[in-house]
């Protein structure tokens, strides 16, 4: 999902239970220790994990977990985890 259709879901979701996107982020951040973009890394990172086992391409894996190009999941991967999806894909474990 793109920043900007992030941002427009937050913001529908905050006004459909009537507190606005900022406090909506912040009590995400208060209840989960991340930015709602910083939690779909993470989700998406051990989603890509969980993959392991299978015999799928780095690119089949991006699709998988939700990136439209493997480039991203290998940039969120790499912040996040340390790792790259071909590591990943190979066995070597997640770190934080």
């Amino acid at each position: 999902m793109l920043a900007s259709q992030l941002h427009s879901a937050l913001f529908d979701l905050a006004q459909q239970v009537g507190i606005s996107d900022c406090t909506l982020q912040r009590g995400f951040r208060d209840v989960f220790g991340t930015t709602v973009i910083g939690y779909l890394t993470e989700q998406r990172g051990l989603d890509a994990q969980g993959l392991r086992a299978g015999s799928c391409t780095v690119a089949e894996a991006a699709n998988r977990v939700g990136y439209a190009h493997q480039g991203i999941l290998r940039q969120g991967l790499k912040q996040q985890f340390g790792i790259t999806p071909s590591e990943c894909l190979a066995g070597k474990h997640l770190s934080r």
